[in-house]
C-alpha cells in the first residue's frame, strides 16, 4: 500500500498565504485551490497542523480562513477535533477553538538580546503578549506584527521569562543578520533568521521540529508519517524531521537543499499541488 501522510504540517507565510511584495507583510487570504487540498486532508481523516513562526493570536484567523473547525471528522467517525497548531517556531502549542495552550517553552532572553543591540543598537525589539499582540521598543512597520503593539522599556521587556523574542532592523539586509547570527552563537539560544532583517530568537532546541514532534506524541503518530511544507530558513528542522519535507518553488536554495522535493511558488498554488500528490480530487 502506498504511504499516504497521517499529518500534513503546513507553514503560513509563503505557503498558505501570498506576500505583499515589499510590505513585509501577507495577504490575509488563501486561495481556492490550497482551501480544497486542505478539506481533502481532512476528509480523509488525516490531520492538518499549522506551524508557523507568528504568534498564536496571529494564526487563528487563517485556521478560520481553512474552516479549520471541531466538528470535522478526522478519523472517519465524525468525532469533533480541535486543530493542532504548532506556533512561535515551536515554543508554543495549542489547539483551536478555542485557544488552548498545551505547552510552552520559555527562557532567558536578556543576554542575547543586549548582545545582538550592541551591534545592531537601533533595531526594534518585540515580545509576544499572547493574546494582545506584541510588547515592543518601538513600533514596528506597519503589517509585520499582529495584535497591538505596547510600547515598553527595554529591560521590562525582557526582564521575565519569554517564549519568543523577535529583532527587527529595517536599516540592515537578511544577509547581514545571517552573518550576526552565526557570529554570535550564544549559548542557551537558537537563531531564525527570517527573509528580511528578521531574527527571531528562542529557546535553545525549539523549532517547528520540536512542536509538531509533541504534536505526533498526542496523536499517536511520528514523523514518519508527516508531510510538510514550507518556504523559509525556520522551516529547515521540520523539512529535515518530516518523512517527507517540502520546499516550496521560491525557497532560498539552503532551504531546497534539505528538502526531499521541492514544488511549485506560492503564487502556484505548489501547497496545493503537493498536496494533490496524497490526497487527490475525486
Amino acid at each position: 500500500m502506498s504511504w499516504v501522510p497521517k499529518v500534513v504540517a503546513l507553514d503560513i507565510d509563503g505557503t498558505l498565504l501570498k506576500w505583499v511584495e515589499g510590505a513585509g507583510s501577507t495577504h490575509e487570504e488563501v486561495s481556492p485551490a490550497v482551501y480544497d487540498a486542505v478539506r481533502r486532508v481532512r476528509e480523509a481523516g488525516s490531520h492538518v497542523v499549522l506551524a508557523s513562526g507568528r504568534s498564536p493570536h496571529g494564526m487563528t484567523g487563517v485556521a478560520d480562513l481553512l474552516d479549520l473547525h471541531p466538528g470535522e471528522p478526522t478519523d472517519g467517525s465524525g468525532a469533533d477535533d480541535q486543530l493542532w497548531v504548532v506556533a512561535s517556531n515551536g515554543a508554543v502549542v495549542f489547539r483551536y477553538p478555542p485557544l488552548e495552550v498545551v505547552h510552552e517553552e520559555l527562557f532567558d532572553a536578556g543576554p542575547a538580546v543586549k548582545a545582538v543591540l550592541e551591534r545592531h543598537p537601533n533595531a526594534l525589539v518585540a515580545v509576544e503578549e499572547r493574546g494582545v499582540g506584541y510588547r515592543v521598543t518601538s513600533h514596528f512597520p506597519e503589517g509585520e506584527l499582529s495584535g497591538d503593539m505596547i510600547v515598553t522599556d527595554l529591560d521590562e521587556l525582557v526582564a521575565g521569562p519569554v517564549s519568543r523574542v523577535i529583532i527587527r532592523d529595517p536599516e540592515a539586509t537578511a544577509d547581514e543578520f545571517v552573518a550576526l547570527a552565526e557570529e554570535l552563537g550564544l549559548h542557551g539560544t537558537n537563531y531564525i533568521v527570517g527573509w528580511t532583517a528578521w531574527l527571531d530568537i528562542a529557546p535553545v532546541g525549539v523549532s517547528k521540529a520540536s512542536g509538531l514532534e509533541r504534536v505526533c506524541a498526542e496523536l499517536g503518530c511520528t514523523a514518519a508519517d508527516v508531510l510538510a511544507i514550507g518556504d523559509g530558513r525556520n522551516d529547515i528542522e521540520m523539512l529535515e524531521w518530516a518523512g517527507r519535507g517540502v520546499a516550496m518553488g521560491q525557497a532560498i536554495q539552503l532551504v531546497r537543499d534539505v528538502a526531499d522535493d521541492v514544488t511549485a511558488d506560492v503564487y502556484e498554488d505548489g501547497a496545493a499541488q503537493e498536496i494533490s500528490r496524497w490526497f487527490p480530487e475525486r
